[in-house]
């Protein structure tokens, strides 16, 4: 007679602390120069498996929130001629795959 032992998968959930996260990006402007920015309101979870591909990401980040620290060209952003914070209030990513990307990284894939 044998037997086999079967332990539970070991799962660990995050809640993503605004207060230590940071949501940034940078894109290049008329190709001579590139803006830098941040937003500052970000919420979400992050749960990481012991299998990683059974891992997932959601986050909330806040439009208005966004921050170039140009006021003008961040009310623009605001507007309707690109995010539309007032219909749009928030930018939402869930992760669609969570995969190995080597010793202690993950690749994250939300499309």
């Amino acid at each position: 007679m044998s037997t086999t032992a079967v332990s539970a998968a070991t799962r660990t959930t995050w809640a993503i602390d605004p207060a230590h996260s940071h949501v940034g990006f940078s894109v290049r402007h008329m190709m001579i120069s590139t803006v830098k920015g941040r937003f500052g309101e970000v919420a979400g979870t992050v749960v990481l498996d012991q299998d990683p591909t059974a891992s997932s990401v959601d986050a909330t980040i806040g439009v208005a929130s966004i921050d170039t620290r140009e006021p003008q060209r961040d009310g623009h952003l605001r507007s309707g001629d690109f995010f539309d914070a007032d219909q749009f209030p928030t930018i939402t990513f869930k992760s669609r795959r969570v995969a190995s990307a080597g010793p202690d990284k993950l690749t994250v894939t939300v499309i």
